[in-house]
């Protein structure tokens, strides 16, 4: 089975790659289940039911968002009815949506939990706990488990590759917009890497106008960001996995350009 996993959509930009690249990708590796974290993807905080369709429509098979799942008031009722939707598993009971599903694929089922960090985030229910009960729930139907792991800080990454080592077919890293380089499959068959990387405008900060972001810095004072213009990039994971043990033979990053940049009007 071949998954791939499309990093933080920014923008646009992010989405015009996403809508150019996904199809041809999808076609070129032979990819069986797609996957596309659009927390970004309305002018860099949330998105909207259109966003999210129009993703769709370029081939995604399933939608995965963090932090700032809440950000357009729009999507909750998209949120809680789109089965294809994901919002982070850390929320409580009553928050629209699910934080997991589990999705056919090939006629194998493909568990998917999108969860949240807590170093320097709000105090939200423990991501490794909330591993181990999903873990519980769907290890009797499926042994395919796809995590995306939206998180801040390095350490909490990797710890949680580590724990979820063997039980995992991966854990990817997601939320700070930069591709790392440390892919690799770890004990058990559990792929890992810190950060999938962002799919958005090259010529920013991390997705932001970068004379936004140094105003920011020089003066200490609010400043609203807005998403960069120009060429983007399209960041992602390609996966490899046994369908019956849920191991991992393979992790690639990619990184690929689309030079088309965002039209020239004031939808970021």
């Amino acid at each position: 089975m071949r998954l791939l996993f499309v990093g933080d959509v920014v923008g646009k930009p992010g989405r015009q790659a996403v809508r150019h690249l996904l199809p041809a990708l999808r076609r070129q590796h032979e990819v069986d289940f797609a996957v596309v974290n659009i927390e970004n993807a309305a002018g860099g905080f949330g998105f909207t039911p259109e966003i999210a369709r129009e993703i769709l429509d370029a081939g995604a098979d399933c939608l995965t968002a963090g932090n700032h799942v809440w950000k357009k008031r729009e999507a909750y009722s998209f949120i809680d009815s789109e089965p294809r939707m994901l919002r982070p598993a850390n929320y409580p009971d009553g928050a629209p949506g699910r934080g997991y599903r589990l999705y056919v694929v090939g006629g194998v089922q493909v568990a998917v939990p999108i969860l949240l960090w807590r170093v320097f985030m709000e105090p939200f229910l423990c991501p490794f706990r909330l591993l181990d009960q999903i873990w519980e729930r769907i290890r009797g139907e499926t042994s395919v488990l796809f995590v995306d792991f939206h998180a801040e800080t390095t350490s909490e990454k990797v710890a949680m590759g580590w724990y979820a080592a063997g039980r995992a077919s991966a854990v990817i890293g997601t939320h700070t917009h930069v591709q790392t380089a440390d892919e690799r499959i770890l004990p058990g068959g559990t792929a890992y890497v810190t950060d999938v990387g962002m799919t958005g405008p090259m010529d920013g900060v991390l997705g932001v106008d970068a004379d936004l972001v140094i105003e920011r810095f020089l003066s200490q004072l609010p400043v609203k960001f807005e998403v960069a213009r120009g060429p983007a990039l399209l960041m992602a994971v390609l996966l490899e996995l046994d369908e019956h043990t849920g191991r991992a033979h393979r992790i690639s990053r990619l990184q690929v350009p689309w030079k088309g940049g965002a039209e020239d009007d004031d939808d970021r």
